[in-house]
């Protein structure tokens, strides 16, 4: 197929669609059947996720989340669960990364001091520190019971120009579909205050801790320079407001492109935050007819 057409084909779809979903599951995982159009491709994979990583480094560096020597030497925002993880990017009409979420899960659940909410702030707290390890504890055993998967959920980015639409919402409601297909998963999310994402994510069912009877408080971390909360979930039980648009998402995943990796492959170089590129390569190329001209 023409190149030049197949990206005329291209830019036409997306500008006559919503944004578009691209999944990226953890490096060598099994891909739920639910999913129906999956590819394997390690260095597709590695370059997606770098562009995630890049445009959500971006982000938070704008934001005054993180300092520039957070970020590797290509502008990256990299984290050692990333390679484990669930990610969901949304693109543009452009093709372009817009949104991103993380989502790590695992069946028997980690350890305290292996989450990431262990290095928080609020650890060294001598009042609530204990009480904040004994509400994560609390969770993992409640997810256990449940025989669930218990995870965290990070890793969220909004682009600038799409905060106040519904895209911060729909990224997150994708969250809760993409965990109903992985079988159910109860966890905990560590969330800003900034540009109300903790309200959002308070008004989607997620609830503080709790540690006997006690409400874990919200603090400033000054690693974020930001106040934030710890907040849990539990994806069968959203906000009900919302569980018609969950299960609407739950279909569009199914057919979203899942692009999957057997091992780790670093990609040597990569448009920033642009993925147009290789999702022409491998989906449109199959999926959406070349126009005329």
């Amino acid at each position: 197929m023409d190149r030049t057409n197949t990206l005329k084909s291209i830019t036409q779809s997306l500008r006559d669609r919503p944004a578009e979903f691209v999944l990226l599951p953890p490096i060598g995982a099994p891909i739920p059947d639910a999913f129906e159009t999956v590819e394997t491709s390690d260095r597709l994979h590695a370059e997606l996720l770098s562009s995630a990583q890049r445009f959500r480094g971006g982000i938070y560096l704008q934001d005054g989340a993180i300092r520039p020597q957070q970020l590797t030497a290509d502008g990256r925002h990299e984290l050692p669960v990333d390679d484990e993880s669930w990610h969901i990017l949304t693109l543009d009409h452009e093709g372009r990364i817009c949104a991103c979420l993380r989502v790590h899960q695992e069946m028997a659940g980690r350890d305290f001091e292996r989450l990431p909410v262990s290095q928080s702030a609020l650890t060294q707290c001598p009042d609530w520190g204990g009480k904040l390890r004994q509400a994560v504890e609390s969770e993992i055993a409640g997810a256990r019971d449940a025989q669930l998967h218990f995870g965290d959920v990070g890793g969220w980015a909004i682009a600038p120009e799409r905060r106040r639409t519904l895209e911060p919402l729909r990224t997150i409601l994708a969250g809760y579909s993409l965990m109903q297909h992985l079988g159910g998963v109860a966890g905990i999310v560590t969330a800003t205050c900034k540009h109300g994402s903790s309200q959002i994510l308070r008004k989607l069912g997620l609830r503080p801790l709790q540690a006997g009877g006690e409400t874990i408080p919200g603090y400033y971390d000054p690693h974020y320079d930001s106040e934030m909360e710890v907040l849990s979930f539990d994806s069968r039980r959203p906000n009900p407001r919302y569980k018609a648009w969950i299960a609407e998402l739950r279909g569009v995943l199914s057919s979203a492109p899942v692009v999957r990796a057997e091992r780790r492959c670093r990609p040597a170089s990569i448009t920033p935050a642009f993925v147009l590129r290789p999702w022409t390569q491998v989906f449109f190329s199959r999926h959406v007819r070349p126009l005329a001209g």
